[in-house]
């Protein structure tokens, strides 16, 4: 019988965190982020990184890998969580993959195909067009390169819109048909759990977190990491709240605004998550936050179906 890979997936502040510590604990897990922002170094605040008490408790993968100025692909992220897959089944103990970044779980799982490397005068070229004309009309021209891949990707979906060109132009061939090239995981059997709950209770417990990370000090830690000679063009700044935390120790936004701003792109985030995660296929939802004893109960059900 293959080992179990178990995938703990859903919206931003669902509880997935809670929920994969509270199955490592009971079946000898360990945990893989598969959130891009929970992988750079001196981000704590605002990306609600697992504790340094659960740390400890439970082992963890995959945290605090690279610089904020650093970029990290999609592509070293498949060979980065394999390598790990493998370690932690060779202990005898169960993965557990947990994190909002669902196309790292989708490449994860299915696999990623070998493109060629980043062309930054093409994708210059490419936003300057989005700028100047939309980007509906990259993806018109998408439609002439590559029907198959504008079917699947949105008119405003700029930063695929933009790889899906890049590649057609550096490789004369559709991104499309280089898809057919990736190789899926292999050799274990996979478990997805989602979190839902109503969308109303989310976005409460998104704006309570929210409060509690301007109030619990990330205007300190982004003051920190511009003394540590980071700039706010950094990709770490792209975490949300950390641009308007910027505004705010520049005197060009007040903290009350900076909150409420925060609260909403979280939100819109999360529903985007909803969205892309209701595609993924096989996923068991569980009701309610992960925190919650009857979606601890519900998941190690679930898993002791797999083991039976």
């Amino acid at each position: 019988m293959n080992p179990l890979l178990l995938a703990i997936l859903g919206p931003t502040a669902s509880g997935k965190s809670a929920l994969a510590m509270r199955v490592a604990e009971q079946s000898k897990g360990e945990v893989i982020n598969c959130d891009a922002m929970q992988m750079i170094r001196y981000l704590e605040v605002g990306t609600a990184k697992p504790s340094r008490e659960e740390r400890l408790r439970v082992p963890h993968h995959l945290y605090d890998i690279v610089d904020p100025d650093e970029r990290y692909s999609a592509g070293r992220y498949v060979v980065d969580a394999r390598r790990v897959c493998r370690e932690i089944t060779g202990r005898g103990h169960l993965p557990i993959v947990v994190g909002g970044t669902g196309l790292y779980l989708r490449v994860l799982l299915d696999g990623i195909f070998a493109g060629p490397a980043r062309s930054e005068e093409i994708r210059a070229r490419l936003r300057n067009i989005a700028s100047r004309k939309g980007s509906s009309y990259l993806h018109r021209i998408l439609e002439r390169k590559d029907p198959k891949a504008a079917l699947k990707i949105e008119e405003k979906d700029l930063i695929r819109l933009v790889r899906a060109l890049e590649v057609c132009f550096v490789t004369g061939e559709p991104i499309s048909a280089l898809h057919g090239q990736k190789e899926p995981l292999k050799g274990y059997s996979v478990l997805k759990l989602g979190l839902d709950m109503p969308r109303q209770d989310l976005y409460d417990r998104i704006n309570r977190r929210v409060e509690k990370m301007f109030e619990s000090g990330l205007l300190e830690e982004v003051e920190a990491l511009i003394e540590k000679g980071y700039r706010p063009a950094a990709k770490g700044f792209e975490a949300i709240g950390y641009r308007y935390a910027v505004a705010v120790l520049r005197g060009e936004m007040r903290g009350v605004e900076a909150i409420e701003l925060t609260q909403r792109d979280t939100r819109r985030y999360a529903k985007r998550q909803l969205t892309w995660f209701r595609k993924e296929e096989d996923v068991e939802w569980i009701s309610g936050p992960g925190e919650s004893l009857k979606a601890g109960e519900a998941a190690m059900a679930l898993l002791g179906g797999m083991v039976e």
